[in-house]
């Protein structure tokens, strides 16, 4: 048995590696030489959980990371741009042509790689007949197939779409759409809202047959849902929709670590899996990522007794600069995933928006009094709704460092006059500015892909 689940992951390996989802010639000729098709397709609900059990491809390394790379909360040094990748250095000065001719890009080609190996189970699952003692089980991965897929597409437009604005999203460009594992099939780039709407839709079916609680920080359930579409409706700022679900999934699983009791390593914040843990992901792994310092003026905003002061960074070897070690990836990967810590924010934050200052504040004093040295934290008071967004928005900085999240928070705060922000990047003594709304908030669509397709590029 063992030796033929290897030999359907080598098969589905050599098929993902040919694979793009519209189909063209040299796939073809390559299909046609494909071993036994018998192996390739699994037909047993132990096999579809196999491939879903892929933490490598679903849990390590695998959310897009260009985003953060063009972000405000972190700068790198001369020396470790040119060090860096060619597409990271591009990247971060906000460069046209951001490739150059390169032909892998993992932000691009590891969440399509996702969608197909749970396109693959799902199809799988409609020609299997499910006997009634394991249809718990066959709801299980059905479940898990659509979260994981929907994660995916998320990542994906929150990288290679324009930020959602609700006026111009039923025409603004999305992103494939591939829901079925037919390699014939060709998708273009549909909306922006088709492709939200797609999301929303895999994740609420999912939330339907997945099971209430965590089994582990790599599986989905009912409580990864929830906060994942809190996470979702954020991003496109439906804050009524956001609080919603964060609230539901706040009653279901509201751990938060004191930090009084753990010890940071060098590199990761904890050597255990922190309680705060919902769903674990962590960033496409870019050099430049690990040679980031943290911006100076974000770092002195956090009140001395704040120990995430100290335990999210470190000085460098060389005395000069400071890196960041607060990932709660105990492999030192960069955690993108789903925890507490950014639930109450999102919770605190469509409070603060909606004009409850009161339980905005009790979800904010709730996640400090855990951040702070024993006995001195200070609880945090005001009546001014503005203040007190502000203080949200500046501790979703301090929280979420380096996770992924502040692209998002680029993206849609843009929208609003008051939040609205240039991001400026100094390398080698030359200044590169990226403005609000500009056309370069969607990275461009790898070249390969537009030529094998023909789906329009993004505008840069």
């Amino acid at each position: 048995m063992k030796n033929k689940i290897i030999k359907i992951l080598i098969n589905f390996w050599i098929l993902l590696i040919a694979i793009t989802f519209t189909g063209c010639n040299k796939q073809d000729i390559f299909l046609n030489k494909k071993p036994n098709a018998a192996l390739s397709v699994p037909e047993t609900l132990s096999n579809f959980e196999l491939l879903l059990n892929n933490e490598a491809l679903f849990n390590a390394y695998d959310s897009p990371a260009l985003g953060n790379l063009s972000a405000d909360d972190f700068y790198v040094t001369n020396n470790s741009w040119i060090s860096s990748e060619t597409v990271a250095q591009n990247v971060y000065i906000f460069a046209k042509d951001i490739y150059q001719g390169s032909t892998v890009n993992n932000d691009w080609n590891t969440p399509y790689q996702q969608i197909y190996y749970c396109n693959v189970v799902l199809d799988g699952l409609n020609k299997t007949n499910v006997i009634p003692d394991q249809i718990s089980r066959f709801n299980t991965i059905k479940g898990e197939a659509l979260f994981l897929r929907a994660y995916a597409f998320y990542n994906l437009v929150q990288t290679f779409a324009m930020p959602y604005d609700i006026a111009t999203a039923s025409r603004d460009p999305g992103i494939p759409l591939p829901t079925s594992s037919d390699i014939n099939k060709r998708y273009g780039r549909g909306t922006v809202q088709g492709t939200y709407d797609q999301i929303i839709n895999d994740v609420n079916t999912a939330a339907e047959l997945l099971p209430a609680n965590l089994s582990s920080v790599t599986k989905a359930c009912k409580i990864s849902c929830n906060a994942f579409l809190a996470r979702v409706y954020l991003g496109i700022g439906k804050y009524d929709q956001a609080y919603t679900y964060a609230d539901k999934c706040l009653t279901q699983y509201n751990s938060l670590v004191d930090y009084n009791t753990i010890v940071p390593g060098r590199n990761a914040l904890s050597s255990k899996i922190l309680a705060e843990d919902i769903f674990h992901t962590s960033l496409n792994g870019y050099s430049m990522t690990s040679l980031a310092q943290m911006d100076s003026t974000l770092y002195k905003s956090y009140d001395a007794n704040d120990l995430r002061k100290s335990y999210f960074f470190r000085t460098a070897t060389s005395g000069t600069g400071l890196f960041f070690r607060g990932t709660y990836d105990i492999h030192n990967n960069k955690f993108s995933g789903l925890a507490t810590d950014e639930i109450y924010l999102i919770r605190a934050e469509c409070n603060a928006r909606s004009g409850k200052l009161t339980t905005a504040l009790n979800d904010l004093n709730t996640l400090l009094k855990n951040r702070y040295k024993t006995g001195l934290f200070s609880p945090l008071t005001t009546n001014n709704q503005d203040v007190l967004l502000q203080r949200v928005l500046l501790e979703r900085e301090k929280e979420l460092f380096m996770r992924g999240l502040r692209w998002t928070d680029l993206r849609r705060l843009n929208k609003e006059d008051r939040f609205k922000k240039t991001v400026v990047h100094v390398i080698n003594g030359v200044t590169y500015t990226l403005l609000p709304n500009d056309p370069k908030y969607a990275m461009p669509i790898p070249d390969q892909e537009i030529q094998l397709t023909g789906i329009p590029q993004n505008i840069r």
